[in-house]
């Protein structure tokens, strides 16, 4: 089996950190100037594991070992959530580099290969899972054109553009190269820990559905105008958001979760009583017939606030992703390696967090291994997983990208 070098392994980690460090974690947005630095350094460290390292049209990173035997697909994103962690996401990358190397060093495996990708926008500055969507073709020229960034405002061809990829074409997969794909990942929460085990392998992602749920009502002065005639959206808001909660506490599977991550009242003065409101709400679960019922949910929800007034309802659902199934054979190659190098100290576990290879599953059998995150934290500066965590974790991974190789 390929050994991994833990030392280079963790040196490339707390490089990469350099680029965008914010605190302990980073902030490393998709097209920013500390992004597409780290991009360059990612192909040139890609080309000295000898692999033939582009930068496409998306901002994709991808290495290809050259030859012609059987191919194993690895990576995950480098690009980062605002002020966020120093590991999530670009782990999986630097696993996959260090695989690479690891492979090219070992004579037995010198018929097979490792290609490494470090997908565009995971995060989605622009648009969530850009670059692996585009490398299976499910992107167009449109959505792209259409995309902007939450920051500045500009939209996707300029950023492209004046991070020097404008005119790049975009890679896409090259049907019979892959046995698959594999990715891995910090947990991202406190399955692992609490249990006291050190390895996850993956068995399902979670589908996502979100909703944009906006109130109108009537802005009026606050302070003349009478309480039983106000038409307050910023109270219908609140009235449909507990509402919400209560309901899917009853209809809830055992890992369901649901989040309002954003409310705006318009136009949002103490004086003034909000004419208008607007909410953002996301559901999570591995089961669509848990996601159906909420969504049924939803709708009840706001044909009864309809039907009762002051204020009409308006729903919007802004995304949809399906559950996603992780590849058996890979399930259980992982598990074999995890098994083997740490007897009893894994679990299978589903993915509470969205990642590429939900979006990679569509084309190729794909699985991801899971290591612990410090108290169950990320999307946070302060995400951390211990330094023996991550080398063992690469480790497992090694060994279960060579089974699959080689019984593949």
């Amino acid at each position: 089996m390929p050994r991994i070098d833990g030392a280079r392994l963790i040196a490339d980690l707390k490089r990469m950190a350099e680029f965008g460090r914010y605190k302990t974690g980073v902030h490393r947005p998709m097209l920013s100037q500390p992004d597409i630095a780290s991009r360059h350094w990612l192909a040139e460290r890609m080309q000295e594991a000898g692999l033939e390292a582009v930068i496409d049209g998306v901002g994709n990173v991808i290495g290809r070992r050259p030859g012609d035997g059987p191919r194993l697909l690895v990576g995950s994103h480098s690009d980062t959530q605002p002020r966020g962690g120093w590991l999530d996401g670009v782990m999986g990358v630097i696993y996959g580099l260090e695989l690479a190397r690891a492979f090219r060093d070992d004579s037995a495996l010198a018929d097979v290969g490792i290609d490494v990708a470090s997908w565009a926008d995971e995060e989605g500055n622009f648009l969530s899972f850009l670059g692996s969507r585009s490398f299976v073709g499910e992107l167009d020229e449109a959505e792209i054109a259409g995309a902007r960034g939450r920051d500045d405002g500009a939209t996707l061809p300029e950023a492209l553009a004046r991070c020097g990829l404008a005119g790049r074409p975009r890679l896409a997969i090259e049907p019979g190269r892959y046995a698959g794909y594999l990715e891995a990942h910090i947990e991202q929460g406190g399955y692992l820990e609490s249990e006291g085990l050190r390895i996850g392998v993956v068995t399902s992602i979670v589908g996502i559905r979100a909703y944009r749920v906006a109130f109108t009502g009537t802005q009026n002065h606050a302070g003349t105008t009478p309480m039983p005639i106000r038409r307050d959206a910023g109270v219908a808001l609140v009235r449909f958001c507990n509402r919400i909660y209560e309901r899917f506490a009853e209809l809830s599977g055992p890992r369901t979760v649901w989040t309002v991550g954003k409310i705006e009242l318009q136009p949002g003065a103490p004086s003034i009583i909000p004419g208008r409101a607007e909410m953002m709400l996301q559901f999570r679960d591995a089961d669509a017939a848990v996601l159906d019922r909420f969504e049924a949910a939803v709708h009840a929800l706001a044909a009864e606030m309809n039907a009762a007034g002051p204020c009409p309802v308006e729903l919007e659902r802004t995304s949809d992703t399906a559950p996603t199934i992780m590849d058996a054979g890979f399930q259980k190659a992982l598990a074999d390696a995890a098994e083997a190098e740490l007897p009893g100290g894994w679990m299978r576990m589903p993915s509470g967090a969205g990642h590429d290879a939900q979006i990679l599953a569509h084309k190729l059998p794909a699985g991801m291994l899971f290591i612990p995150s410090i108290g169950g934290v990320s999307h946070h500066y302060s995400e951390d997983t211990a330094e023996a965590d991550i080398v063992l974790g690469c480790q497992v991974f090694a060994d279960a990208a060579a089974r699959i190789l080689r019984t593949g």
